[in-house]
């Protein structure tokens, strides 16, 4: 697989990366803690060396998970964690107190068996800390060598400006698709004048814009989906008009919605890193092979002018955790 910079950090990374949350986390039933590790090398064997993980994915675990899978390999992989939760609970609220901050950072090196993390990223925004005070202090783990690049998640452009001018951003992660495309009105360009790269999560529109999913779909109890407006049955039912057009090039590139979906993220920009995850490994390999997807300008012309047609029905997140983005 081709590798791709993000921004001016010089962090070379596989151009498609591996979003390791929903292996034992928001998305139902958690895989077997073997199976996880089996799938997350099965990855790195198909050319993925960039892995996304987070102390709040369990909480704890999935970093567990993570870090025995890559221990063997440690050296040729790129390993991306956060921190920002109180105790490291979504549900407890924001905490990027710098003791805190360095909290996770010794306790996200023994999980993930390693001495260093690549890319630390800040999960959310705390309004309760500058950002000055947050980036300093991810600086001074740079310093000490336990971190080697400094990340934010869903901030906002005041947010990544103060951020940046303590300590270089080297990449910015949000959701980005081709049903959510809010960042680029503001943080795509944002990080093309500081140079900052970005990592697109939920790329496949947490499934979505695969076409497999419907209205008369029904999700695990603890499936996150099951509180997204957008993925209310009336929601899902208006929403099928987007991925019309996506079948519509898929079957005429002989490919699938969800390599159209990744391909159309990789052509936007060449510092776009998409994350797409799964459990499933030939959805792994079907991810893989929209790398070696080139659309044409054409392609991208008659994509945007259908999908210019229809408007996408219900919020992405539901408000309390919407509240947390773009801050």
């Amino acid at each position: 697989m081709k590798k791709r910079v993000l921004g001016k950090s010089r962090l070379e990374v596989s151009m498609l990366g591996f979003g390791c949350m929903g292996l034992n986390f928001a998305y139902g039933q958690a895989m077997a803690k073997a199976d996880a590790i089996a799938l997350v090398r099965a990855a790195f064997e198909s050319g993925v060396t960039f892995f996304d993980t987070a102390e709040a994915y369990g909480p704890f675990t999935n970093e567990e998970i993570v870090g025995e899978a890559l221990a063997p390999i440690r050296d040729k992989v790129v390993l991306a964690t956060k921190f920002g939760f109180k105790n490291g609970s979504t549900q407890a609220g924001v905490d990027s107190r710098p003791e805190r901050i360095r909290q996770v950072a010794e306790a996200s090196l023994r999980r993930l068996r390693t001495d260093h993390i690549d890319l630390f990223y800040q999960h959310r925004v705390d309004p309760d800390v500058p950002m000055e005070d947050v980036a300093g202090t991810v600086k001074e783990l740079i310093r000490q060598g336990k971190v080697k690049h400094f990340g934010l998640s869903e901030a906002g452009v005041q947010s990544i400006r103060r951020a940046h001018a303590v300590q270089p951003v080297a990449a910015m992660q949000s959701e980005y698709s081709l049903w959510w495309r809010d960042p680029e009105k503001e943080i795509l360009p944002t990080c093309q004048e500081l140079g900052i790269g970005f990592v697109a999560f939920s790329p496949l529109g947490k499934g979505f814009l695969t076409g497999t999913i419907d209205a008369s779909t029904t999700f695990a109890k603890n499936d996150f989906r099951n509180v997204v407006p957008r993925f209310s049955p009336e929601a899902r039912r208006t929403n099928q008009a987007v991925v019309g057009p996506i079948g519509a090039l898929a079957a005429r590139r002989k490919s699938t919605p969800a390599q159209i979906a990744l391909a159309w993220l990789l052509a936007q920009r060449p510092w776009i890193v998409p994350i797409p995850g799964t459990t499933k490994l030939d959805r792994l390999k079907e991810n893989v092979g929209a790398t070696a997807i080139e659309l044409t300008a054409d392609d991208q012309r008659q994509l945007a002018e259908a999908l210019a047609q229809i408007t996408v029905a219900g919020d992405r997140y539901p408000a309390k955790l919407a509240a947390l983005t773009g801050r």
